[in-house]
């Protein structure tokens, strides 16, 4: 039974929306693509809601980069209830329970599950202690504003367990502790 990996960028003053506008990609270098297609090869499917989906659909499909070969390539599961298809290559629409379905797939053998970004479904599954790990990229910049990694309302001890620097940006990774 593999984990499920909840995998953010963030910046220093805790902003995570929408982190290509912000620039967050110009901070990335060779040993953090390595890294990132590492959790990625560690990884035996997405776990997605629409809006993730509708992004990453656009952006993967058809460019010539190790993630996209690797993203195109894994199955993806699509938590929606507004979408009608879900087309982007070995993605599945899943319109039911969203918490009881990824509990099912959890329970399956494999490697981890992996969710990129605290969005609503992220949020709904740490809020019922799904979340078994939480990479966390803290890029050099403040935003000022914009949607905060945790919020009012949230809360969860974490258990540091890794640490890595690059030349840029520092990698934390986080094991939520339920209690």
């Amino acid at each position: 039974m593999g984990k499920i990996v909840e995998y953010t960028l963030v910046s220093l003053d805790n902003v995570f929306e929408d982190a290509p506008r912000l620039g967050f990609m110009e901070y990335r270098d060779e040993a953090y693509m390595r890294d990132g297609l590492g959790l990625l090869m560690a990884s035996d499917a997405m776990l997605m809601g629409r809006v993730s989906y509708e992004s990453s659909a656009r952006t993967w499909p058809g460019r010539a980069h190790p993630w996209a070969s690797r993203l195109n390539a894994m199955k993806k599961y699509v938590f929606s209830s507004s979408l009608t298809s879900a087309d982007w290559n070995n993605s599945t629409l899943v319109k039911g329970d969203a918490i009881a379905e990824i509990k099912k797939l959890k329970e399956t053998e494999g490697q981890n599950l992996l969710i990129w970004g605290h969005t609503r479904l992220a949020e709904a599954l740490l809020k019922e202690r799904l979340i078994d790990v939480i990479d966390i990229s803290i890029h050099p910049l403040v935003v000022g504003h914009g949607k905060q990694f945790f919020r009012e309302g949230q809360a969860v001890k974490l258990k540091l367990t890794a640490t890595k620097c690059f030349s840029k940006i520092v990698k934390l990774t986080y094991e939520p502790q339920y209690s």
